[in-house]
């Protein structure tokens, strides 16, 4: 799998060793920075990951920064972009199966290196359950939300590879 990963300078130093041990499972891995300690701004990192899936690029991406939360805030303001920060293994594959999140979010200053790394290899083996009805039909609702707030999401969503939504069987 092709994933993405960037960090600001609070996350720098997890990204690093995320982006290696990605690699060493087997992912080609692109790093979009940033590449040292010195202050940086989160949004520009969230915005390079959120670049490279709507232009189909990568299939997934990691985001790092100290909380978590400013990268997640500004990713999930681009179409087709589905981040979720998970401090724990259940929402890291359970986001992926149920949501098809394709974007994992983790705060460097809220888990260590060996919680990070369950966390990136749950997420990497999840897979959206696309067999399952009301999952597709709550992402196709997602994306409805999605293409009527952001214009741009209409465009995108035609990279998306997504089984037909369901008839509406609930409402």
């Amino acid at each position: 799998m092709k994933i993405a990963i960037a960090s600001d300078h609070a996350g720098f130093s997890l990204k690093e060793e995320m982006r290696d041990h990605v690699r060493g499972l087997g992912h080609q891995v692109v790093d979009l920075g940033a590449f040292n300690a010195e202050p940086s701004d989160y949004p520009d990192f969230a915005e390079a990951v959120g670049k490279e899936l709507m232009a189909g690029r990568v299939e997934r991406g990691i985001l790092i920064c100290g909380s978590g939360v400013g990268v997640c805030i500004a990713a999930n303001k681009m179409p087709g972009v589905r981040a979720c920060m998970c401090h724990d293994t259940y929402s890291a594959h359970q986001g992926v199966e149920h949501d098809e999140m394709n974007v994992l979010v983790l705060g460097a200053r809220i888990i260590g290196t060996s919680l990070a790394i369950e966390l990136i290899e749950t997420y990497l083996h999840a897979k959206f359950i696309a067999s399952e009805p009301r999952f597709v039909r709550r992402l196709h609702k997602v994306l409805t939300i999605e293409a009527k707030y952001m214009p741009a999401a209409a465009a995108s969503a035609s990279n998306i590879d997504l089984p037909a939504a369901p008839s509406p069987l609930k409402k």
